[in-house]
């Protein structure tokens, strides 16, 4: 937008956007606090929406740019908080056994290592993953939009990407029932958790973690934008895709899931309350990593991640200092 301030905008069509308080001062003759930052719009509720929604079916011209002419930032540049579940047993247990695979590598005799972890059961998955939903807490201070580019951290060899489909939290909850949980989504984004694999398999090790290998200034990709809850129909059936330089990695669908989205906000509100603005990242889909194949990225790869009803998220993996 103009001077390269922060705005609020609504994605009329593929080629505009509208910015939400340009369209307040021109539409009603005045500003609205709740079109300050997307965290106001979504702390305003419903009526914000309404208004929101009023003004995009008006589309004052003066409030109409170019969508080449914006930058798209984080939709929530510091979300409230990040919570990341692994939820998709094809990716767990494939991401399980490659970690294996790279702790064996690292001894004098990797294929005799590696079978005794096969022996031990370090590579089946703990009966717990099947029986609660189970999560990470991310750096909400780490966030990146599409088209920004990914820090190589220096401690890191091995850097990943991970196609996600993420939870927008749209009002105050605690024990949440399943249709409080589903009333409380505000809308759904694309989550890249960036990752750095080496750092991850030494911290896990020690049976804690990730950390460091998630825990990265950029490591957080979140966009392109956010889709409201009404605009999808069926959050279990939209294809996702991963492409490496324009080359496709996984073509698949968000199904699947051990825990479903209700259940998951559930246990997240047992015996604490969330609040608008928390992203839920919903799990990595199987194949939607390169750890699962130890196949990982270089300096200068352009990562997107494609998910039906919301677009395309786009990052660059930066050069190594």
């Amino acid at each position: 937008m103009p001077g390269r301030q922060e705005r609020v905008g609504v994605l009329l069509e593929a080629d505009t956007v509208l910015d939400l308080q340009l369209a307040a001062e021109h539409g009603l003759g005045t500003t609205d606090p709740r079109f300050a930052s997307m965290l106001a719009l979504i702390r305003g509720g419903q009526s914000a929406m309404a208004l929101a929604q009023q003004l995009a079916s008006a589309a004052p011209r003066p409030a109409l740019c170019p969508r080449d002419a914006v930058a798209l930032a984080a939709p929530i540049p510091v979300p409230e908080s990040i919570r990341d579940f692994a939820n998709y047993e094809l990716h767990v247990r494939q991401a399980i056994r490659s970690s294996m695979r790279l702790r064996a590598k690292a001894s004098s005799d990797p294929d005799a290592t590696f079978d005794g972890f096969v022996k031990a059961g370090l590579l089946d998955i703990p009966p717990v993953w099947y029986e609660m939903p189970l999560y990470y807490k991310g750096n909400r201070f780490s966030c990146i939009g599409h088209d920004q580019t990914v820090e190589w951290p220096e401690f890191a060899q091995r850097m990943d990407y991970e196609l996600e489909l993420a939870v927008v939290i749209g009002s105050t909850i605690r024990n949440a029932t399943a249709e409080q949980a589903m009333d409380a989504v505000f809308g759904y984004t694309i989550f890249n958790d960036f990752s750095a694999r080496d750092m991850q398999s030494r911290e896990t090790s020690f049976r804690m973690g990730p950390a460091k290998g998630k825990d990265f200034d950029t490591g957080n990709a979140f966009g392109p934008c956010i889709v409201t809850r009404d605009e999808v129909a069926d959050p279990y059936d939209l294809w996702m895709k991963v492409r490496v330089n324009g080359s496709e990695r996984v073509h698949t669908k968000s199904g699947g899931m051990q825990h479903d989205i209700a259940k998951c906000i559930c246990h997240v509100s047992r015996c604490e309350t969330l609040y608008p603005g928390e992203i839920l990242g919903l799990g990595t889909v199987g194949n939607g990593c390169g750890y699962e194949s130890l196949t990982f990225l270089s300096e200068g790869d352009v990562v997107e991640l494609e998910v039906e009803k919301i677009g395309t998220l786009r990052n660059m993996l930066g050069h190594r200092r």
